[in-house]
């Protein structure tokens, strides 16, 4: 296992120094939680996609085929990586956490502050722009989730953006920053 640094912006609650989050096959985040809540209508998807032809999926559903198909080709190609349903986004510096924490504030998104994080684990950096809107058609989502993961260059040439998922023992450092 690596051990590095990064920064986070805490959403969610507030966090100590000396605080362990673990995040691995055992514990997950809440995209998992979200994204099984949506489990049985996805399998329906992928049963009876006739189906859902004309239908506008909700967002939540849209996430959950995307989600489930990343972590299918995840755990079949690149079982080493992160798993975006058991990780948490980080920022590789200060700087870009807090235009992070800047953002979230202007969306009303209730920001607590911004902690460095000993993360002893692994750590994917991946491409934003290559995340996608889940289909009915599996296959195409497969196809989708693997580009994410190989993370090649963005055929449009349009610069990445980073999304950094870390997986492990995470221990807070530092409380960087506080809000209110």
């Amino acid at each position: 296992m690596n051990t590095f640094y990064a920064y986070h912006v805490v959403t969610e609650h507030p966090m100590e120094l000396g605080q362990h989050i673990v995040f691995d096959e055992s514990n997950r985040s809440g995209v998992y939680r979200r994204v099984m809540s949506k489990l049985e209508i996805v399998e329906d998807i992928y049963a009876h996609p006739e189906k859902y032809e004309e239908v506008e999926l909700e967002y939540p559903v849209m996430v959950a085929l995307r989600e489930l198909a990343l972590e299918e080709v995840r755990q079949n190609k690149f079982p080493h990586l992160p798993s975006r349903m058991g990780c948490l986004y980080v920022s590789e510096h200060q700087e870009e956490a807090e235009r992070w924490a800047e953002y979230f504030i202007r969306l009303g998104r209730p920001t607590y502050s911004i902690v460095k994080f000993k993360v002893t684990g692994s750590k994917f950096i991946g491409d934003a722009t290559k995340c996608f809107d889940g289909t009915i058609h599996k296959q195409e989502n497969l196809e989708m989730a693997e580009k994410y993961w190989v993370n090649g260059p963005n055929p449009e040439g349009e610069p990445p953006i980073n999304e950094i998922l870390v997986s492990g023992d995470l221990e807070v450092v530092e409380i960087v920053r506080t809000y209110q």
